[in-house]
């Protein structure tokens, strides 16, 4: 396999699990960098991102809080792979199931390719009710609007053919992007693929950011 991928990063106040998730990614060969955006954190998460010595890794740093669609807007501008998928900072995904993402890409049968919680590979670990509903009501009112039949617009892993993403103008604020990429890849003439994805999320103690508002900053056309 080509070292063709390129790997985008939000970072914040993940001091616990970022090194793991950088080392990860590095044991991949598939992978050509991996753009790490600090979004500002205030714990040591600078720290360990620079204690990893590699070529690979591409580090910016936001000079205030601007959310994860500004990190992504950020880190996607430095991106020189052919193709482009999002790893968030914490444990939630595992970076070893990321070929699966990117394979349908690799093999010439889709040019976007989201990982699907809900079509469970090996494992999913149960936590929170309200926030399956709240993600099934959003990825239901962007498949009424979009006319995608979709099963997790709110999944992290979400795999493009670069030019895709690197076009993209994205405006929405917090986890809104998810909403937004989805409405905006509806639009073009383009192959859409999901696979399954295993899922280790995280509860409110243990780290976890979003919370159930997180999901209504939505795009004009689903207003």
């Amino acid at each position: 396999m080509t070292k063709n991928v390129s790997v985008l990063v939000p970072c914040y106040n993940e001091e616990s699990s970022i090194v793991l998730v950088l080392k990860k990614l590095l044991r991949l060969n598939f992978v050509q960098d991996i753009v790490v955006v600090n979004d500002c954190s205030t714990d040591n998460s600078e720290t360990m991102i620079l204690s990893l010595k590699s070529p690979k890794i591409k580090y910016i740093k936001h000079d205030k809080n601007r959310g994860k669609t500004a990190a992504i807007s950020t880190a996607k501008t430095h991106a020189e792979g052919e193709i482009i998928i999002i790893q968030d900072a914490d444990l939630e995904y595992d970076p070893n199931e990321m070929i699966h993402v990117i394979e349908p890409i690799w093999n010439g049968v889709a040019d976007v390719v989201y990982g699907s919680r809900f079509m469970i590979r090996k494992a999913s670990r149960v936590l929170y009710f309200y926030h399956y509903i709240a993600n099934k009501f959003l990825t239901f009112l962007s498949n009424f609007f979009t006319n995608l039949n979709m099963s997790d617009i709110e999944t992290c892993y979400k795999a493009f053919k670069a030019p895709i993403l690197k076009e993209m103008r994205l405006t929405s604020k917090g986890f809104g992007m998810e909403v937004e990429i989805t409405a905006m890849i509806s639009r073009l003439p383009i192959r859409v693929f999901e696979v399954p994805i295993s899922y280790y999320g995280r509860t409110y103690e243990e780290g976890k950011k979003i919370g159930l508002k997180d999901g209504i900053d939505l795009p004009p056309e689903f207003c």
